[in-house]
């Protein structure tokens, strides 16, 4: 089963947990199935049936450009990242 990292911002929502098995064969499953257990983690992930601007997933080692529509192995780790801003 795919391990969902959760990122530092949203873990007050997932009880403290940095990372949770969940079930899913896309990212957009794997959310579901997070919005099903720690409700309110899609609103803060997701907008408009897409990531929020600035979210990013990572699935294995490689940016899922496709988002949402992404696969994940069953295996898979899943981290969700939010862009850095600076100058």
């Amino acid at each position: 089963m795919p391990i969902a990292f959760i990122p530092s911002a949203l873990r007050r929502l997932t009880g403290g947990a940095s990372r949770v098995e969940v079930a899913g064969h896309t990212v957009r499953e794997v959310v579901a199935a997070l919005e099903a257990r720690f409700p309110g983690v899609q609103q803060r992930l997701c907008e408009n049936d897409r990531l929020k601007p600035g979210m990013s997933v990572v699935v294995g080692t490689s940016i899922a450009g496709a988002g949402l529509m992404a696969h994940v192995p069953k295996d898979a780790e899943v981290h969700f990242v939010q862009a850095v801003g600076g100058g």
